[in-house]
């Protein structure tokens, strides 16, 4: 299976991209790729209520246990 078929799934979600970008910078160092993902409106203006500055940070299936692990 290639990366790109490869089925993500969210181990953490923030109300903002700077505790986002701390869990990503975590997992990264224990060799855990992820990607964050979040709504465009919530960036550009900073939103975080009822979820629109919600960042969702993405690992492959088959890193979730350890990524929720690592992160509590």
């Amino acid at each position: 299976m290639s990366t790109n078929e490869k089925k993500l799934v969210v181990v953490y979600r923030s109300s903002g991209e700077p505790r986002a970008l701390v869990i990503k910078g975590l997992l990264e160092s224990f060799g855990i790729p992820c990607i964050l993902k979040s709504e465009a409106v919530g960036t550009v203006y900073g939103i975080t209520a009822n979820g629109l500055g919600e960042v969702k940070v993405l690992v492959a299936e088959a890193d979730a246990e350890k990524a929720r692990e690592l992160i509590q």
